[in-house]
């Protein structure tokens, strides 16, 4: 709660990985009532990229379960305002976009399962450098769901070869926030041209032993945005997430 207070007061606008460890963190989307039916479709369709930890009420800038004290409008970080596909603004704040009928969508993050990693002996290599974790468009079709279409948004973490299955075994006990990796290794496999050169985030070294990891990103959603042209979509900003009143422990299965 403290720290959504200094968010809210714009004293913090940075990337949150790392930040307030062991709680849940967020993605969030906005769209208008008439296109949430087909948002919570392709959500339920997508899982991996898009695990729904709750929905608020129509025109609603609180929850009911994450978070108490909490303005969706305000206690992101950043946010990404789209029309017609189109990046049109990252304000710290959208109270003057904000509409009566407006539906939010919190999903599952994968900087909550960071922690686990770390205490696991894992480095998060994005974090030791202070910069925020690389995302990487796919060629990985999302299952449409009316005006809804796109492809899966990975995130990448390096990590050494021989720690790769705990990698797997820790973050696969979390699906509600996106679960174990989707791919290990080639890049390519997925699309992927160049690790340096990140669709969203920042680049990251690899070092020598290490792999590159990919799990199911909450950017997913801003992919299927673009590539759907809705009218008005309100998103967080890649890496700047809401921080909830949640333990990670209870989002274990």
């Amino acid at each position: 709660m403290e720290f959504r207070h200094l968010v809210r007061q714009g004293r913090f606008t940075g990337p949150t990985s790392g930040v307030c460890p062991g709680y849940t963190q967020a993605n969030l989307v906005i769209v208008p009532q008439a296109y949430a039916y087909d948002f919570l479709l392709l959500a339920q369709r997508n899982p991996r990229p898009c695990p729904i930890l709750e929905v608020s009420d129509v025109g609603s800038r609180q929850l009911q379960e994450f978070a108490q004290d909490v303005d969706l409008a305000t206690d992101f970080p950043r946010y990404r305002v789209y029309q017609n596909g189109k990046l049109v603004a990252e304000p710290t704040a959208v109270d003057d976009y904000w509409q009566n009928d407006f539906v939010a969508f919190l999903i599952g993050c994968s900087f909550s399962f960071e922690a686990e990693l770390v205490a696991a002996g894992i480095e998060m290599r994005h974090t030791s450098l202070g910069v925020n974790v690389p995302m990487y468009n796919t060629n990985l079709p999302l299952r449409s769901a009316g005006r809804l279409q796109g492809q899966m948004v990975v995130s990448m973490r390096p990590v050494p070869a021989h720690q790769v299955a705990t990698a797997v075994q820790v973050t696969a006990a979390m699906p509600r926030v996106h679960g174990a990796p989707i791919h290990v290794g080639d890049p390519m496999a997925l699309g992927i041209n160049d690790l340096a050169h990140p669709d969203y985030g920042d680049p990251v070294p690899l070092r020598p032993g290490e792999l590159p990891v990919f799990w199911p990103c909450g950017v997913t959603p801003q992919n299927a945005v673009m590539a759907s042209q809705l009218p008005l979509v309100i998103t967080h900003a890649p890496g700047h997430m809401l921080v909830t009143d949640v333990l990670n422990q209870k989002l274990k299965n």
